[in-house]
């Protein structure tokens, strides 16, 4: 499919000003198809030739003033419009659309829980042209006004209130200008829950078969959302701009969540079926806030070309944490940024696919290049550099230049020079010369103390690997004296490291601290170390640093030794088996397990030692052994009755313990008895974790685990289910297994292909890293087949291949061998060519982690 490259769009926006569509979508037309009418109004400035784009399975006919155009000049998603006279001009499209099973366009989703069907839209970038033709980018906003034909038992949603007409059809309210990529549909027998706030409609809407557990938590779900909606009334001046405030959970959506205006789409896992932490709760209520926060940022004031999708997300994501902290009773919210976001940003920022947060126009030249940049950068690196901007100016200014932005550019588009702008009429600090250090930069600077004392004094110099100024707290902790395994906060204070030269040398009374921790409170992005003796003290001492946030700045630290090879894995694991079992905050415990058991087991440590007796030697059976003991610890100090964040580690604790069982024994029994002694209740989740984890380790004869998977899936005839047993399926270390997963997967039989979220299940279970001989003649066939699959399925699909099914397991030169060998010779496509290369450069790091190991 051709892409829409940065100059057409230039020029088609110099042409065109659009004011109005008019969509009529029919979804009454079976499980395959629909019908799309579109009626675009438009005015050409001057004369000229464009094009519109629609993506359809017939296009039956186009009309331009009302004089026919010929549907088979359509070329791939392009239909041209010549000779366009300088006025106003109408134009007509009909068409029938195919519904997709890949979270793009118009998704369709037959729930097995109940049979019932359900439709609804993801038109991010480019895949507007799915459901509907139009001029497809963000710069040309127009007004949208919706009727849809859908069965009777049905409801729509729209961005835009809905109402149904007396022929049975629905209509939604015009809405005001907005980018195309905006439009938001769905549809199907929804249960809904209704409330007003401020004199604004409020709706939640999940799938009937989740409707008990949506009701269960719908307090929450709405006091998060009132309280958000609330915050961002006191602190923008700019108020709600749409008609209604709508949040669906849909089936099978690829992201978190979609912030279309009046209907936020999210995945509808955030709809809990099973017990889950606290830590998800905000996680959750993160989520909700971002995309409120989108309403301003992205939806009122939006992009003018997407080399500019930071604005959108790095802000969202920033208020998103921020707002949450400040409005609802979740006020850690920075530690788990830290602790399970922020190395999102700093491990994409360490590959060879790096790019600066605001890349300059000429790297972004076309949508297929603009759909790469969706990563750790723009979301966690520019939410990380919009909080040390507000540490650097001030909060008061910084709000009082996103005023000034929404003021000047509402319902409109804007460029980051806008954005700049803006912030430098409020503030007399020169944010121009910052953002080019921070953000049109790649790379993560690293900052390292030197710590030296004299007579009654000690000094501190931050040497500085980078380009980046950074403003930064230090932390000086000392022994508590009443509590010798705790440490005390002697003083912290605040330092700016400059971009570049030398940097101050910092001296203060006393002798030195035990531990220094630059960057306490974690408001600058950059990597830091320590001096010897400050590492010393924090390996010994880390559970007793009195400040969560500290301790997640500290754990981020050893993570970041692990990767560069300068800590060995095995001293991670000890010190996560030192100090876990006595941490009290949540985050923290799911993020140092999260990255002991997918890195360091899975891929920074061996299957088998490289060289028996050597002292660093340890192997992936050495890590899980003491993850599982470091479980049984958790699960002891948890014992009895279990509420708030005890009832949260000790469910973690159980996951970790299923997750890295060596053996059945244990697992295996409380499936049996389908009780866990001493909680949690062994619920569905729990349930097909554990067959997951039997099936991997082949427990027990293939049919009775085959019998097992059946029985568990009969018990949960739900879309979970359905992925639960798909995932079981293709764990068992069976060679026909196998290769009825890998059909699954590539097979090329157009009625048998996997959904999206069939697709990540099927292959999650496929690549098991107990089973890597039995795998091993699969990193091959991989290489080879892969790239046909993104060609034929679209991007979701790739990225989905390339993330899921990818042979990440098998750490070896073989495998990085003929991963490089499929992006010089297979012509990946786009999407897949970057999930491929940040795959390879991790697997060179885990090389290269390993190998420092045994040095």
């Amino acid at each position: 499919m051709p892409v829409l490259q940065r100059p057409e769009a230039e020029a088609r926006a110099h042409l065109l000003d659009v004011h109005r569509y008019e969509v009529a979508l029919d979804l009454t037309h079976g499980d395959e198809e629909f019908t799309s009418r579109t009626v675009i109004h438009f005015t050409a400035r001057e004369p000229g030739d464009t094009f519109v784009e629609i993506r359809p399975a017939t296009l039956h006919a186009a009309t331009l003033d009302g004089h026919p155009l010929d549907p088979a000049a359509l070329d791939d998603n392009r239909l041209p419009l010549t000779g366009l006279a300088a006025g106003p001009h109408e134009l007509r499209l009909d068409a029938t659309m195919r519904y997709s099973r890949t979270g793009e366009g118009m998704h369709r989703f037959t729930d097995p829980a109940d049979g019932e069907d359900y439709v609804y839209t993801q038109l991010f970038m480019d895949d507007v042209q799915r459901v509907f033709g139009a001029f497809d980018q963000p710069d040309l906003k127009a007004a949208f006004e919706l009727t849809v034909t859908a069965p009777p038992t049905w409801t729509v949603l729209a961005n835009g209130r809905t109402e149904q007409l007396p022929d049975g059809t629905w209509r939604a309210a015009a809405t005001p200008r907005i980018s195309t990529y905006l439009v938001a549909v769905a549809a199907g027998p929804w249960h809904s829950v209704h409330t007003e706030h401020a004199g604004l409609p409020f709706g939640l809407h999940c799938r009937r078969s989740l409707a008990p557990h949506l009701d269960a938590d719908v307090e929450e779900l709405l006091d998060l959302t009132r309280r958000c909606y609330d915050r961002y009334h006191e602190i923008f001046e700019e108020p709600y701009p749409f008609d209604s405030y709508d949040q669906a959970f849909v089936p099978e959506f690829n992201a978190g969540a979609m912030e279309n205006p009046g209907l936020v789409t999210f995945r509808d896992e955030f709809v809990f079926r099973s017990a889950v932490t606290d830590t998800e709760r905000q996680t959750r209520g993160m989520v909700i806030a971002h995309e409120m926060a989108h309403m301003w940022f992205g939806d009122l004031v939006t992009l003018r070309w997407w080399d500019d999708i930071w604005l959108n997300e790095s802000f969202a994501e920033y208020m998103g944490y921020q707002v949450l902290s400040e409005a609802t009773r979740f006020r850690d919210t920075w530690t788990d940024f830290a602790i399970a976001r922020k190395g999102w940003g700093y491990d994409a920022d360490q590959r060879p696919s790096t790019h600066p947060v605001a890349p300059a126009p000429e790297d972004v030249p076309d949508t297929a290049s603009a759909l790469l940049n969706f990563d750790g950068i723009s979301y966690a690196k520019g939410a990380s550099a919009l909080r040390q901007l507000v540490a650097w100016m001030g909060e008061k200014d910084f709000l009082a230049g996103i005023n000034d932005h929404f003021a000047r550019h509402r319902f409109g588009n804007a460029t980051l020079a806008d954005f700049l702008d803006s912030l430098a009429r409020a503030t007399d600090r020169d944010v121009h010369a910052w953002a080019a250090r921070w953000l049109r930069t790649t790379g993560v600077d690293t900052l390292t103390p030197t710590v030296t004392e004299d007579a009654g004094t000690w000094h501190l110099d931050v040497a500085h690997t980078g380009s980046r100024p950074h403003r930064i707290a230090v932390g000086a902790y000392d022994p508590d004296p009443g509590h010798p395994d705790r440490l005390a906060l002697r003083d912290r204070f605040d330092v700016d490291v400059p971009a570049d030269g030398a940097p101050a040398r910092h001296t203060f009374p006393k002798a030195a601290p035990a531990l220094v921790v630059l960057n306490d409170g974690d408001l600058t992005y950059a990597k830091v170390r320590f001096d010897a003796s400050s590492w010393e003290t924090a390996a010994r001492t880390l559970s007793g640093l009195p400040d969560p946030l500290t301790r997640a700045v500290v754990w981020n630290a050893a993570r970041d030794l692990v990767r560069d090879g300068e800590l060995a894995p095995t001293a991670y694991l000890e010190a996560a088996r030192a100090h876990l079992p006595h941490e009290t905050e949540l985050a923290v415990v799911q993020g140092v397990l999260a990255f002991a058991r997918t890195q360091l087991a899975d891929r920074y440590l061996p299957s088998a030692p490289s060289s028996p007796g050597h002292p660093a030697a340890a192997t992936r059976h050495t890590a899980l052994t003491t993850l599982t003991a470091l479980s049984r610890d958790i699960l002891r100090r948890t014992e009895g009755p279990g509420h708030g964040p005890e009832a949260g580690l000790r469910l973690t604790a159980v996951r970790a313990f299923i997750d890295s069982a060596t053996t059945p024994e244990g697992i295996q029994e409380w499936l049996a008895d389908g009780s866990i002694p001493g909680g949690p209740t062994l619920d569905h989740e729990l349930r097909w974790r554990i067959l997951t984890r039997l099936a991997t380790l082949g427990a027990a004869p293939l049919p009775e685990l085959h019998d097992l998977i059946d029985a568990e899936l009969a018990r949960d005839q739900s879309a979970t289910g359905q992925e639960g047993a798909a995932r079981c399926r293709a764990a068992l270390p069976d060679p026909e297994a196998k290769q009825a997963a890998w059909q699954a997967l590539f097979g090329t039989d157009p009625g048998s292909e996997l959904s999206n979220y069939l697709f990540t299940a099927t292959a999650t279970g496929f690549w098991a890293a107990e089973q890597q001989d039995l795998l091993r003649p699969y990193v091959a066939r991989y290489f080879t087949e892969v790239p046909a699959l993104a060609v034929r399925r679209g991007p979701a699909l790739a990225k989905a291949a390339g993330r899921w099914a990818f042979p990440a397991v098998l750490v070896e030169e073989e495998t990085l061998r003929r991963g490089e060998q499929c992006l010089a010779e297979g012509d990946p496509t786009p999407a897949l060519r970057r999930t491929l290369d940040d795959q390879l450069a991790d697997l060179r790091r885990a090389l290269r982690v390993r190998a420092a190991a045994v040095r």
